[in-house]
């Protein structure tokens, strides 16, 4: 039987190496593959079925980092398969262009933690913290959590029947008394500033807090069982500028479940009397 051989219209034959027929076009502008046949009359351009392989040959060498110009060297001097010598230095410019792109991801490494170390700087800022007049909740609780529901179901209501007025836009605050970490029973103090002080119950105390001549104050955004994150950038700063801790720091809840439907508007500033060194 006679053997037909197939010609491929350049689009057919662009669908199957996937290459634009402006590629192909090219390819043949610089003499690199052309087609195997032009109809004189038509001016259509065919290629037959071993030049499939010639396509698939140029996009392997041009993925190793062979340029068109030395491919086409290549195949003038009848080398099918690169020499030693030129893989050597396509891999010497690997090389190279892994400590360029070494040296570009270190530099963004560094940029990025620029920008993340600019954004925490921000959120940290120093103040004085005025004397105010607190009603205080002292108690053991199992979590946090508890302690917002003792809020409004318990302190709240005590607070208002002793007829506690609290200033706008309020302040409240808690510090824990425990000297070591706690997952439960934990002893915390909940104070929230008042107008003037009133008679004490069971429930409830009135205090003056004294004036913080200076507080550093670090606004922390999310959960609170990422709060150890904001101690390590609150250190940090008052190691680099040489404060450390005067009294009981204070957490100071601005937004929470209470009125954000999701954890990362949580907002708590932490306020740390501090002294110099």
């Amino acid at each position: 039987m006679k053997q037909i051989d197939i010609k491929l219209k350049i689009g057919e034959f662009s669908k199957l190496c996937q290459v634009t027929v402006k590629t192909l076009r090219h390819y043949e502008e610089i003499g690199l593959l052309a087609p195997h046949e032009v109809d004189q009359w038509s001016g259509y351009r065919y290629y037959d079925v071993s030049q499939l392989a010639q396509m698939t040959e140029i996009h392997h060498l041009k993925s190793l980092g062979f340029t068109l110009e030395e491919i086409k060297e290549m195949w003038e001097d009848d080398i099918t398969i690169p020499t030693v010598e030129m893989v050597n230095d396509k891999l010497n410019i690997c090389e190279d262009e892994l400590r360029r792109l070494q040296k570009r991801r270190d530099d963004l490494i560094a940029l990025k933690s620029s920008h993340k170390h600019k954004i925490e700087m921000e959120n940290i800022t120093i103040k004085s913290l005025p004397a105010i007049v607190v009603a205080s909740y002292r108690g053991t609780v199992k979590n946090y959590g508890e302690l917002f529901n003792l809020c409004p179901n318990v302190i709240g209501p005590e607070m208002e029947r002793l007829g506690c007025e609290c200033p706008e836009p309020g302040y409240c605050y808690t510090f824990n008394h425990d000297k070591e970490y706690r997952e439960t029973d934990i002893d915390i103090e909940y104070c929230e500033q008042v107008k003037k002080a009133g008679n004490d119950s069971d429930i409830i105390k009135f205090k003056n807090i004294p004036a913080v001549e200076k507080a550093i104050c670090y606004k922390h955004y999310g959960s609170y069982d990422k709060f150890p994150q904001a101690w390590t950038n609150l250190y940090k700063y008052m190691e680099e500028q040489g404060y450390k801790i005067a009294d009981n720091p204070r957490f100071n809840y601005i937004d929470g479940v209470w009125n954000k439907e999701s954890e990362e508007e949580w907002l708590t500033e932490i306020q740390v009397p501090v002294v110099s060194k």
